[in-house]
């Protein structure tokens, strides 16, 4: 797998391998990039279809809700089936691989996702969402969670209910939404405890397929580098970033399952 990477490339993996088989708490937070090497578009793609008159920052948000529910319900309906035949690529399979290892390994790594999509628990990873989670509901006021047929369906679309109609809730009759972290929200509580826990105690701290510009999950790096960890990035398209240690200008489909192995090979 080393040969279909440049020189210089090699050489950055190599560095970013032994310096994560050298250390014990590794902190990674992913972002869109890794979905969109799965087929899924990112936030800031342009709309197609019926919905390319609308920007997304116009439709998730609470107030875009209040004023128009049918709207912006419908629009996430047609994001699910977007989502819904897309499956995990090699980044994530690899991922789910260096945590399944870390039982053996004593190594703590904690994943951390900005994306709203389930590929992650699909390859077989534990991960924190801090975004919410496309396939799960609740309630807008009483916000209970509400349980359909969407919950836990993501395997099969087949399963899955695109109805556009509203929904109500069963304890206030407010209307059902889905459970995401629109613009303007407070990002869950425990979540993001988990995060700055994580980012704030880690040795190394590891951004993939993110911009960096959204926050407060931006601030994590940050946070991981004024506490002493060294950062790597991937990123085919890296951001100008100069808190970044090492920087892996590649797919994260590409590079991970060669970090990893590289990594792997180191410790035994």
């Amino acid at each position: 797998m080393l040969a279909e990477l440049s020189p210089p490339l090699i050489a950055q993996v190599q560095d970013a391998a032994k310096l994560l088989a050298s250390k014990r708490r590794i902190c990674i937070l992913t972002g869109a990039g890794i979905s969109a090497e799965s087929g899924i578009p990112t936030f800031r793609d342009k709309q197609t279809g019926l919905w390319e008159n609308y920007k997304a920052e116009d439709l998730a948000t609470p107030d875009a809700f209040a004023r128009d529910p049918k709207l912006v319900w419908s629009w996430y309906q047609w994001r699910r089936k977007l989502v819904a035949d897309k499956t995990p690529n090699p980044a994530h399979h690899a991922l789910a691989q260096w945590q399944q290892h870390t039982i053996s390994n004593q190594q703590q790594l904690t994943l951390i996702t900005q994306n709203v999509d389930n590929l992650h628990e699909q390859a077989g990873s534990i991960v924190t969402h801090l975004h919410g989670n496309l396939w799960r509901n609740r309630c807008s006021q009483c916000h209970i969670p509400y349980i359909n047929d969407l919950e836990g369906s993501k395997n099969s679309e087949d399963t899955i209910n695109f109805d556009e109609l509203l929904l109500t809730c069963p304890h206030c009759d407010g209307y059902i939404r889905p459970d995401i972290v629109w613009f303007g929200e407070a990002l869950p509580v425990q979540a993001w405890q988990t995060a700055e826990e994580a980012a704030a105690h880690c040795e190394v701290f590891i951004s993939i397929g993110t911009s960096s510009l959204v926050y407060p999950a931006a601030g994590l790096a940050q946070l991981a580098k004024q506490n002493g960890a060294k950062v790597i990035e991937i990123n085919p398209d890296p951001t100008p970033n100069t808190i970044v240690d090492i920087t892996l200008a590649e797919k994260a489909g590409v590079v991970m399952p060669v970090l990893i192995a590289q990594m792997t090979a180191l410790q035994f």
